[in-house]
């Protein structure tokens, strides 16, 4: 019996060390610095204070980094020799975004319009002085693998894409413009999440989303079911050209705004429960028997609003025709505003980037480190359903016609 007691509170003080940040927090820091050394140790021939014929060359001290982890914070001594030949691959691996936000706010440095802001956070994510070589070296490298993620072919088919955009502020001719950043995040057909595009634009149009698609198409995209986006002009146009036969979702979240603008503020609640009660219906017959009653219900208090509701309403309802499980998230285009809301916290430090190039450098190098992330986490949608459900095609017709079969 004691044995066990003794068993018991061995097994509660080792949980107790792994639910511990601070404890996990000191044996990654641990564990790293002893990387460091091992890592300098083998780049000079010999170890610290060892006398061999094969080293090659001698320390030099150490300079304080800082490194940001899952764990949290990490400060680090990197080891340095005395020729300044020892480079460490272990902030390759760990900042790539990181790197990218300091470039952005380098070549802010340099190129005149920094303030002394600016410059204090370039020295302390640095560490060091920097020069114009030093940028153009680090640019080079860093947009040579963003160039190969961005153009890297797809050889799976992604069965939903959800597309949207945002915009930074950039700096172009010596004037500040709001510049587009369009982003496609695609769901394979083994259910993985994965980032696809993100290009930087003068603007959000027609043109622009439709020659994203077409490179997307000519890397190989295939296997397009449902595109989920809001409703600009621009963007569905697109989308009918280069997706013809897929269906279109129309973001709910969206849907919902561009309703609630329309009612008095007393009746929002009212309004918000009723369309609710649409989207959530159990199946598509529901969902129009609900909205045939929404309709009824406000045709009397707000007509322009009923009226919408009829010529609009049919888009947002495409998601019935999809597995049930798959429903709740191929609805809206919520997952990539959450990922926009990572990106605007990152760039919200630089607020106005330097060139279009680095506002893509430091975007794309936050996406492909939460792409990596979704790819290696769990599936997010189980695409096995596709074969055990067959998806119900309804035949054309208006939403009128569809009203009145109810």
């Amino acid at each position: 019996m004691t044995r066990n007691n003794g068993n018991n509170a061995e097994e509660s003080k080792q949980e107790k060390y792994i639910d511990d940040p601070d404890f996990l927090r000191s044996l990654v820091q641990t564990f790293l610095q002893e990387y460091l050394e091992a890592e300098i140790s083998e780049h000079l021939g010999a170890g610290k204070h060892e006398r061999v014929s094969s080293r090659v060359g001698h320390r030099n001290g150490y300079k304080p980094r800082r490194l940001n982890t899952r764990v949290g914070k990490l400060f680090l001594d990197v080891p340095q020799d005395r020729e300044s030949t020892f480079r460490t691959e272990l902030f390759e691996r760990y900042q790539r975004s990181e790197k990218a936000l300091i470039l952005s706010l380098q070549e802010m440095v340099i190129q005149g319009v920094s303030t002394r802001k600016v410059q204090k956070i370039t020295k302390e994510l640095c560490g060091t002085i920097f020069s114009k070589s030093c940028v153009s070296d680090w640019c080079k490298r860093l947009d040579d693998e963003i160039g190969a993620w961005l153009n890297r072919p797809l050889e799976m088919a992604y069965p939903y894409l959800i597309v949207d955009a945002r915009y930074e502020k950039v700096r172009r001719d010596h004037k500040v413009e709001s510049n587009g950043v369009l982003i496609v995040k695609g769901i394979n057909e083994e259910g993985y999440r994965d980032l696809l595009a993100v290009e930087v634009v003068n603007t959000e149009n027609v043109s622009n989303w439709g020659d994203l698609f077409s490179r997307l198409l000519d890397r190989g995209l295939h296997g397009v079911r449902l595109v989920i986006s809001d409703n600009h002009k621009g963007l569905k146009q697109a989308i009918d050209r280069y997706f013809q036969g897929c269906s279109w979702q129309r973001c709910q979240t969206h849907f919902m705004k561009n309703v609630l603008d329309k009612v008095r503020p007393k009746d929002k609640a009212r309004v918000k429960q009723m369309l609710r009660e649409v989207f959530d219906a159990s199946d598509s017959k529901a969902a129009w028997k609900r909205l045939q009653n929404m309709v009824e219900m406000l045709r009397t208090t707000y007509p322009n609003l009923s009226e919408f509701l009829e010529e609009e309403c049919e888009d947002t309802l495409a998601n019935f025709n999809f597995p049930v499980e798959h429903r709740k998230r191929i609805r809206t285009t919520n997952s990539l505003e959450r990922l926009n809301q990572e990106i605007k916290r990152r760039t919200r430090v630089i607020r106005i980037f330097p060139n279009a190039e680095s506002c893509l450098r430091l975007i794309s190098a936050l996406c492909i480190e939460q792409s990596e992330e979704w790819l290696t986490g769990k599936i997010y949608l189980d695409m096995n359903l596709f074969e055990n459900e067959e998806v119900k095609e309804e035949q054309p017709e208006t939403t009128m016609m569809k009203l009145q079969n109810f």
